[in-house]
Order: structure tokens, then sequence, then C-alpha cells
């Protein structure tokens, strides 16, 4: 087996190649994906920031939803990402957002987010952000921003609200490497994982409270100037197996 990691990028729209940067920093081999055939012998697959609408939009015209949603590997979908495989769109995470509940586009900021095993805080780049609505009962909870989950876990699946792309901190980005790299060991070769959606439902993520309920037509752009932030560095994916804490 090889060693490296092999990881695509959804490169239909957003901020794809920032990501592919990040991952190449880290020793990946990162592709850029824009067809079905692009997905195979991949051991994980990241869906960009950008514009959740263009995003689902070009995938069903490439025939890449039903792709993704077939996908073996470890997904990580950030800001406009985490909207896409959510209950609502391709159903791979067992969670359901509201978009751009942060504001518009002129109400992008910058905080620390909190993470639940690390003292270290992670520079997070909110730009149009979403927020999480419902969050399943096996979603774990990686890191927080003002009491509201911005960085979660659905067993092969990690979802950041933010865009950790945007920054020099890469450990978001190893915390994927790292999924990735446990689920490749973990699956027998030759047996394909199901994609079916979970069914699990918490109800309103009482936790963290309700999302606002102000509904754009559009997911999270990006468009700010980069900037670094300090350099540092269990569930069930719905429809997979379980592939235990990281």
């Amino acid at each position: 087996m090889r060693k490296s990691l092999r990881i695509g990028v959804l490169a239909l729209q957003g901020a794809f190649r920032e990501h592919v940067r990040a991952l190449r920093r880290l020793g990946a081999e990162a592709v850029e994906v824009r067809l079905p055939e692009d997905l195979e012998g991949l051991d994980g697959l990241v869906i960009p920031g950008g514009e959740s609408t263009t995003i689902m939009r070009l995938a069903r015209i490439y025939g890449l939803d039903d792709a993704i949603r077939r996908f073996h590997g470890a997904l990580f979908g950030t800001c406009a990402g985490m909207i896409v495989l959510d209950q609502e769109h391709l159903a791979l995470a067992d969670l359901e957002v509201e978009r751009n509940a942060y504001g518009r586009q002129v109400r992008s900021f910058e905080a620390d987010v909190r993470l639940a095993d690390d003292d270290l805080p992670l520079r997070g780049v909110f730009i149009r952000a979403p927020r999480v609505r419902e969050l399943g009962s096996g979603v774990e909870v990686l890191g927080e921003l003002d009491g509201d989950p911005v960085l979660v876990r659905d067993g092969g699946v990690l979802l950041a609200a933010f865009h950790p792309e945007l920054t020099d901190d890469l450990r978001v980005h190893a915390l994927f490497l790292e999924l990735a790299k446990k689920m490749r060991a973990s699956r027998p070769p030759g047996v394909p994982l199901p994609k079916e959606a979970s069914a699990r439902r918490a109800g309103p993520y009482k936790r963290y409270g309700q999302a606002p309920s102000a509904k754009h037509p559009a997911g999270c752009g990006v468009s700010p100037p980069r900037s670094p932030a300090p350099p540092g560095a269990s569930g069930r994916r719905p429809g997979g197996r379980d592939v235990g804490p990281l």
C-alpha cells in the first residue's frame, strides 16, 4: 500500500486552490476533482467554501453528487462544504445548518475557535458562515465559537463552519489527514462502504441554541485577504462504519 495519502479537492468553484496548498504542505498528494472518475483512488475528499448553490448545481450537472454519495474515503467540508454535506443536501453528515447565519459578506470576521483537545485557540476566518441548527446525537463537537459548534466530526466526515485554508495554521487539515489515514487502514480491500444517509436525529441542538431563521440564496463566499494565525499544530459516518476516536 502506498504510504502517502491521496486527497481530492472538489474544484468546481470556491477556495479549492488554498486547500490544495495546505494539504501539500502537510505532505499529502492533493489533486483537483472535477469529474466522477477523478474520485478513483482517493483516500479523502475536501469540499471547499464558495457558493453552496453553485457547487450543488455543478455537481448535479457533472454527476458528482451521486459519485460523492458513493465515495468510500473521508470527507471534509468547510463553510459551503459544510452546507453541501448536511441532511438537506447530500445527506452525508447527521446535521442541519443555517446558511449565512453570521451575516452577509460585509460582516465577515475572524475569531479564536476554542478546540476541545488543544489549549491553543485556532484562528477562524468566518465568511458568510453557516451555523449548526440541528446536530445528531452521534456527532462530536471539536471546536466552538461563543458556545456554538463550528468544528464537528460525524464518523468519517469532518466539518468546519469557517475557512481553515485561509490561515497558516494547519491543525484542522492535519486532523483531516489523520482521519483519512485511519479510514484507509480500517477498510478491508475490495469491500465497498454503503452511503445511505443516517436517519438519526437529536432535534434542535439545545445546548448550542437555534440558528437565526433568515435564509439567503447562496452559501459562503471567499474574498477577504488572508490573515495568518499563530502556527501550531466516536462518531459514526452516516451509512458507513465506526471509525472510533482520532
